[in-house]
């Protein structure tokens, strides 16, 4: 961990930090509180494939999957580079998906994950599939946030640079790259960071000590150190694919090996209906 400076509060000291908070963290513990309200799948359900999240618990899952591939990513920067992810903000369950600190600067990065989506990108807004958003003032409010939290807390101005990575679109459209943000794919995103300029007047080392401490971001440092269930998350993501497989079989045409294991498992509920 980074040592504390002069400009940064001694107290925090003894606090844990958010450098080990897990990517995602804030929205997988979403999607398991949606999906705790889902009933079990039946015997049939899961012989036909069908997935076990609800259409609540989806749109979570599927985000926590874009903040997972983005810190995938970002792991690739190396020395050099400081890496926080699913920072809390604020008093309630607002988050900052990543904040990256380097030689070029601060970003606050705000995945977005949309599969094979069409993806338009203009100076004044993001469309997805033709539909608006609010991602670029959403992620401008993100930035602005970071650089006052920051700024206070280590005792120097930065200023953070928001970032919409984008994440399994089909494709992504840039008519013009609005001018205070960047809107890229999460596979362009580390290329991306190490090309910018460096800033010679920025210090990391007060930033990042900053940056680290959960009481910088949030007025509640434990709670917003709680972390998620990472087990239960795995194992929800076996559960999704293993329901993708079977869906696969049925729909490539393997109707007597599905059928096979349909009447494997359901044998001891016509047995009980039957016998």
């Amino acid at each position: 961990m980074t040592a504390l400076s002069p400009e940064v509060d001694p107290a925090r000291n003894a606090a844990a930090t958010l450098r080990t908070r897990a990517a995602g963290a804030s929205v997988i513990t979403r999607c398991l509180a949606e999906q705790s309200q889902v009933p079990d799948r039946g015997r049939l359900a899961r012989v036909l494939g069908r997935s076990p999240l609800s259409e609540e618990s989806r749109s979570w899952y599927l985000g926590a999957l874009g903040e997972l591939a983005v810190a995938a990513r970002l792991k690739q920067l190396g020395p050099g580079w400081t890496v926080l992810h699913s920072v809390p903000v604020g008093h309630g369950e607002s988050d900052i998906d990543h904040v990256v600190i380097g030689p070029s600067g601060v970003y606050t990065i705000n995945t977005k994950h949309h599969d094979d989506a069409r993806v338009w990108v203009g100076a004044r807004k993001v469309l997805v599939n033709g539909q608006p958003t609010d991602y670029l003032r959403n992620s401008r409010h993100e930035a602005e946030r970071a650089t006052r939290l920051l700024s206070a807390a280590a005792g120097t101005d930065i200023v953070a640079r928001p970032v919409i990575a984008v994440v399994g679109a089909k494709s992504i459209t840039v008519k013009q790259q609005p001018s205070d943000v960047m809107v890229l794919a999460d596979t362009q995103l580390v290329r991306w960071l190490r090309r910018r300029r460096r800033t010679p007047a920025l210090v990391t080392t007060p930033v990042v000590a900053a940056a680290e401490h959960p009481s910088t971001w949030h007025s509640n440092a434990a709670e917003a150190l709680a972390d998620a269930n990472l087990e239960q998350f795995a194992s929800l993501q076996h559960e999704v694919r293993t329901a993708r497989d079977v869906r696969a079989v049925w729909v490539g045409g393997g109707v007597v090996a599905v059928g096979t294991v349909a009447v494997t498992q359901l044998m001891p509920t016509l047995a009980l209906m039957f016998g």
